[in-house]
């Protein structure tokens, strides 16, 4: 059995109906081992891990082998909910360095809230993940017609709340996301989504990207650069192409105003998998790429990866990006005032594509629709999308 398409049998809950129509559904179910929830209209379906809040799942349902596949990286090894995660019993499994909390339950796409990276030393220390404590909670379902959950922060002191909707004779899901300050002061912060994609999917030399991007960032601080995109010489100064998973990161300056996008195919299968969100909060993306190279437990040299890291800083972690401020007079973080809440709301898509597609030279949302214009040959492609 194919471990990243098949989704586990249902629990036995009552699935229930969203939105206008009982076409579209949201089941207690099992991936790969794990408790989930699953929504989907007959078309799509997308899963979501309440351990850690993983989206571990985004797949057409069309019965075509080659479009039906699950982007997302599934790890090669067992995964558990991070909030069961002790050094004592599972150090020897997933690591004992400030990544293993992750590493215990990292599947797919996940948000890092309130921090993306890490301050090694105290983190391990005060038992605190890298990326962020929402990672590391259970998430709890909340009665609605959409899939909504909650996460409560009660080290750092958040609210968080995302709610997916899926309308039926659709192949997007809407993603809304709360966060709520508890405090009384205010304060910095960092939110990116992590959107992790794996095999079969990632592939090198043959899987690609297009994004709405500016311009390439080389280095980092007061001596970083600016390239241009797609292709220029990296920080080897070696000609080098962004689209293509290669197993080297990219640091993209995307654009400022109206909406950024971000999209990818593999050249062998017929799925093209899309991001839209707002640009003005989400100016960076880092491309995150492995290719067998860490041979730190539980990597072992056999995790290939692309992680498509979106948000309002590259990593580092909050405290070394306030230092740093901005990059190129673009923040590396942002804020929130005392007891305030904050949202944002962006699309996940999947869409059918022939085989020999070259990529998504432009996106546009009109009418209803998403618009792709393919590169170099210029046909359009429409998918539905009423609340885009």
């Amino acid at each position: 059995m194919n471990r990243r398409a098949v989704i586990g049998a249902t629990l036995g809950a009552a699935a229930m109906p969203t939105g206008a129509s009982a076409a579209t559904r949201i089941s207690q179910t099992r991936l790969h081992g794990r408790e989930a929830l699953t929504i989907a209209n007959g078309k799509m379906q997308l899963s979501v891990l309440p351990g850690g809040g993983f989206i571990g799942e985004v797949r057409l349902t069309s019965g075509d082998a080659r479009a039906d596949i699950n982007p997302m990286r599934v790890p090669h090894y067992p995964t558990i909910d991070p909030h069961t995660f002790n050094y004592a019993q599972h150090g020897a499994i997933y690591g004992t360095d400030v990544q293993a909390r992750l590493m215990s339950g990292y599947m797919g796409h996940f948000t890092c809230f309130p921090q993306f990276g890490n301050q090694p030393e105290e983190f391990k220390a005060g038992d605190y993940s890298q990326h962020g404590e929402a990672l590391t909670v259970k998430w709890q379902r909340e009665a609605s017609q959409d899939l909504v959950m909650r996460a409560q922060l009660p080290r750092t002191q958040y609210d968080f709340r995302r709610s997916i909707a899926m309308l039926p004779d659709e192949t997007v899901a809407t993603v809304t996301e709360t966060v709520e300050n508890l405090m009384i002061s205010d304060r910095p912060l960092q939110w990116v989504q992590h959107v992790t994609l794996g095999p079969p999917f990632v592939e090198k030399d043959r899987m690609f990207a297009d994004a709405s991007v500016d311009r390439v960032m080389l280095g980092w601080g007061d001596g970083a650069t600016l390239a241009a995109w797609p292709a220029s010489a990296n920080e080897k100064g070696v000609s080098h192409d962004y689209r293509v998973f290669s197993g080297e990161v990219g640091k993209w300056l995307l654009q400022r105003q109206g909406k950024n996008w971000v999209t990818a195919f593999h050249a062998d299968y017929n799925v093209l998998l899309g991001y839209i969100f707002e640009a003005q909060p989400n100016p960076w993306l880092l491309d995150w790429q492995q290719n067998r190279t860490n041979m730190h437990k539980p990597w072992d040299g056999k995790v290939v990866a692309r992680g498509f890291c979106w948000g309002d800083s590259l990593i580092q972690g909050a405290r070394n990006a306030v230092a740093q401020g901005r990059n190129f007079g673009v923040p590396q973080y942002s804020w929130i005032d005392s007891r305030a809440k904050r949202s944002q709301t962006y699309t996940i898509f999947l869409a059918e594509i022939p085989a020999g597609y070259r990529g998504v030279a432009d996106l546009k949302t009109e009418n209803g629709f998403i618009v792709l214009t393919e590169k170099e040959t210029g046909k359009i492609l429409r998918v539905k999308a009423a609340r885009v």
